[in-house]
């Protein structure tokens, strides 16, 4: 077997779906024995709605989610100026609420139409490796079982076994508070679509008092969540109640091991029950309302802690097993989503024999100064409140969507020297190489006419080679440069023509496929100089180089930072 994942959230769900999709045979194990029902991550950014276009899925998740549209703020019972989520036009998709047991469903059901399934009731006690691979112990419910992988993936949250087996550094703290979560409805007659943070400050001038809402599927739905009344602290045993009213307990399996030695994530034991909720309702609602419908409850605390590093040797660990942070902004599962996207590519070329040797050591590399910052900025949201931060309200919210992670100083992206994009003509700066590739629309097709956005082309695609013309002259040696990188990536990249409107195709034709960029907006949005360009897309929607002019010598360094493929005879 190529790879163990250990845990079946959503970011080993997203490991495995991009392993499998690649034909990287894995099993995917969970100790649970089913879905637990939580809205506990709820928030889906723009970025990982681009990454599930890439994989084929998003359109089950947009019809599951509903918009987050913005956010109404209140401060001890006055009206603050609301945030609205707009994003700049050429954006594809807005922000989402999704319940996390609806994202683990829809990345499940994809997961086994690639042919793969999640073992549950299967939990990970112990590996070793070695220079070949590694060895698990797994408990399962037909007993122990030993697995040997060439890689094992830690995908196993906060209290990770795969993390404390390597040994890795996970330093951090937690704060100090406890707090409540909630799904219910309420009555109130606020805007849908908005998110709710209602807070009271005492005169010296803290947050003593605290209620977000987060909206949910259906009708007056939300997701709510709150400071801890003293008499719920630590779960103390629970009060007869009656059904109605009563919240279900948090499973065993779902809570926190004592023994972990983190504080982070939902705490066994009774939840909240709706009085609970109500009475915070009662103190900090900005309408009069009554919630009802309690679907679940739960405390929970919040640390924040990061791995000193993601991986040792075959074993790697993603999403909450190398970071954990205030859930401000929505940014852990996301983070975790991307991390598993990362690292699926880079460990399939691996497996494969294609990757230059060293390529899965660019995933720590890359992937961890995201972690650090992800930490740093909701330690700092969580105590000052996003508004003080210093950045404008634009770029702001585009940091806050996940649209602004990048990796100008990733070993395998550039040369930089070699990009030329020093110029903006007049579309503002050029996406460099690590840089984000961003979408646009417009782009027709010889047969098919209607116009097509960018990621409609990137789309299922492994690396892409987008060859960018303004004239017959400037796309004669556009063949050429394709099949040298279809050579040195060993069949693993797909080469385009984007024409300028009105340019003409080379002479004679050419056998790749050819879009007219016939609004001009592929040319805005990658700042495109007077003359052909070459465009590398890594297969996680990045630019991995940029040449101008392109040049097989320009390409061929590209390209030698990811491929091992040796360079063809006569090149």
């Amino acid at each position: 077997m190529d790879v163990l994942v250990v845990g079946a959230g959503p970011v080993g769900l997203t490991a495995a779906v991009e392993l499998r999709r690649r034909g990287i045979g894995c099993r995917l194990v969970e100790r649970l024995p089913q879905r637990l029902p939580f809205a506990k991550a709820v928030g889906v950014q723009p970025r990982t709605l681009e990454i599930w276009d890439r994989m084929g899925l998003v359109r089950a998740a947009l019809d599951a989610a509903v918009p987050m549209r913005g956010q109404l703020r209140y401060v001890n019972g006055t009206e603050q100026p609301r945030t609205d989520l707009a994003l700049p036009p050429e954006v594809p998709y807005g922000f989402a609420a999704l319940p996390q047991y609806e994202t683990e469903r829809i990345l499940e059901e994809h997961l086994i139409r690639l042919g793969g399934r999640i073992e549950r009731r299967s939990e990970l006690v112990s590996f070793t490796q070695d220079d070949d691979g590694v060895t698990s112990r797994l408990v399962t419910a037909a007993g122990q079982e030993e697995v040997r992988s060439r890689y094992l993936i830690g995908c196993d949250g906060a209290h990770s076994t795969v993390r404390k087996g390597l040994g890795l550094g996970f330093r951090g703290g937690a704060f100090p508070e406890e707090y409540m979560l909630a799904d219910v409805e309420v009555d109130w007659d606020l805007p849908p679509g908005y998110g709710v943070r209602a807070l009271h400050r005492g005169e010296d001038g803290r947050v003593d008092d605290l209620l977000v809402c987060i909206p949910l599927p259906g009708r007056g739905r939300y997701r709510m969540s709150m400071l801890v009344p003293p008499e719920l602290s630590a779960a103390p045993a629970a009060p007869a109640e009656s059904a109605a009213s009563a919240a279900p307990a948090v499973p065993a399996e779902s809570a926190a091991p004592a023994a972990s030695g983190v504080a982070h994530g939902l705490e066994g034991g009774r939840g909240p029950a709706l009085s609970d909720v109500q009475t915070v309702l009662d103190r900090l609602s900005p309408r009069p309302a009554t919630a009802s419908a309690l679907r679940w409850s739960s405390v929970f605390r919040i640390s924040h802690r990061l791995v000193d590093r993601y991986g040792d040797g075959r074993v790697l660990v993603a999403g909450d097993a190398a970071h954990i942070h205030p859930p401000t902004g929505a940014q852990g599962m996301n983070t975790g989503i991307q991390d598993a996207y990362n690292l699926a590519w880079k460990l399939a070329l691996t497996i494969g024999g294609t990757a230059r040797p060293g390529l899965l050591a660019s995933y720590d590399a890359e992937r961890r100064p995201v972690g650090e910052e992800v930490v740093g900025r909701t330690v700092r949201h969580a105590a000052e409140g996003v508004q003080a931060d210093p950045e404008d309200p634009a770029t702001l919210l585009l940091r806050e969507a996940q649209l602004l992670v990048g990796y100008r100083d990733s070993p395998i992206v550039g040369p930089p020297d070699a990009d030329g994009a020093d110029g903006d003509s007049g579309a503002g700066p050029a996406p460099r190489p690590g840089d984000r590739a961003p979408d646009c629309t417009g782009l027709t097709g010889e047969i098919a006419t209607y116009p097509q956005r960018l990621y409609d082309v990137l789309r299922g695609g492994e690396h892409v080679l987008l060859l960018y013309g303004t004239d017959r002259e400037s796309t004669g040696g556009f063949d050429e440069l394709a099949s040298l990188a279809t050579e040195l990536t060993g069949h693993q990249l797909t080469s385009y023509v984007i024409l300028a409107d009105g340019a003409r195709p080379p002479a004679g034709g050419t056998r790749l496929p050819v879009y007219r960029d016939t609004r001009g907006e592929f040319a805005r949005a990658y700042a495109t100089q007077a003359g052909p360009t070459a465009f590398v897309v890594r297969p996680d929607g990045y630019l991995g180089t940029r040449l101008y002019p392109p040049t097989a010598e320009g390409l061929t360094a590209h390209l030698a930072r990811v491929f091992r493929t040796p360079r063809p005879e006569g090149r």
